[in-house]
């Protein structure tokens, strides 16, 4: 049994799919299956069961994939420290964003942690999916996600930092921008620019106005909140989006921002392996983060 047989299990359970895994590595799916049998020979049990679409790991093999997952993780932890004594840094945060997260949630955050801690290398990773943080969280390849809240994910702990309100962006010439506020009902029959069709944060979306009895439809969808933001502004379209910080002062330019009360805000903030094995940088920083969210709230 090796740490490879190891790796290429986890990432086994992980995928459901031999064949993807070999993609991801480079090598045949021969070669990851042989990491497989070699992990169930020393242990005597079945670990995977193929199934005409993939593989499950059998009870054993969630077992093991969890105990696994779990060294790893340690393993990964240790060697990067050791790289940063090596390197004379008194470490190093790696996060998951996405396009419009630094921008809008973590550049003042950036810029007092850079002040505080001037030896710690602090990297960003475009991420275009929650369920891509996640598993880079679990492989220990990422230390900190900020994501949109969402349902409990195996093996991951997340903590709310702020919720924002949504808001209908419309042109200023347009008929709603006027409006102090309005009710997700008076919507039904908009056409609106859709939020990243797969993203949790158009999942909540969905599911507040199905609270509320009601469905919006749709035109034309966008990759990301600042895109949709833009459209509306150039009088594209309308566009149901959160309050991010850093948006136009309401009644300048040509972009206006109505108010939709009557929907639940939007839940966003931290995702991690495990707060308790978060490095003190990475701890650091997402205290930083959420220092700076305080005060927004605060002011």
């Amino acid at each position: 049994m090796t740490l490879d047989d190891l790796r290429v299990f986890v990432a086994v359970c992980r995928a459901g799919s031999l064949s993807s895994v070999a993609r991801d590595l480079g090598c045949t799916q021969s070669a990851v299956s042989q990491h497989v049998r070699r992990l169930e020979r020393e242990t005597g049990v079945a670990l995977v069961e193929r199934q005409p679409r993939g593989v499950v790991p059998t009870e054993a093999g969630r077992i093991l994939e969890a105990a696994a997952a779990e060294g790893i993780f340690g393993l990964d932890l240790a060697v990067r420290q050791l790289r940063d004594l090596v390197d004379g840094h008194s470490g190093h945060v790696r996060v998951a964003t996405g396009a419009t997260t630094v921008r809008h949630f973590m550049s003042d955050a950036v810029v007092t942690f850079r002040r505080r801690h001037p030896r710690v290398s602090l990297e960003f990773r475009t991420v275009s999916s929650g369920r891509g943080s996640f598993d880079a969280l679990t492989d220990g390849t990422l230390d900190l996600a900020w994501i949109t809240v969402g349902p409990p994910v195996r093996g991951i702990e997340q903590r709310t930092v702020t919720e924002l309100p949504w808001l209908l962006a419309v042109h200023a010439d347009d008929p709603l921008a006027g409006r102090p506020a309005l009710d997700a009902a008076e919507l039904a029959d908009v056409r609106l620019i859709r939020l990243p069709p797969n993203s949790t944060s158009a999942a909540h979306l969905d599911a507040a106005c199905a609270e509320l009895g009601v469905r919006f439809g749709y035109d034309t969808s966008v990759a990301d909140w600042d895109t949709a933001l833009l459209l509306a502004e150039l009088g594209v379209g309308r566009a149901v989006v959160p309050a991010v910080p850093g948006l136009p002062v309401p009644g300048e330019g040509e972009l206006r921002l109505v108010p939709l009360p009557g929907l639940r805000p939007l839940p966003v903030g931290w995702a991690v392996r495990r707060w308790d094995a978060l490095s003190p940088p990475a701890r650091a920083f997402a205290d930083t983060v959420v220092e700076f969210r305080s005060r927004v709230h605060a002011n």
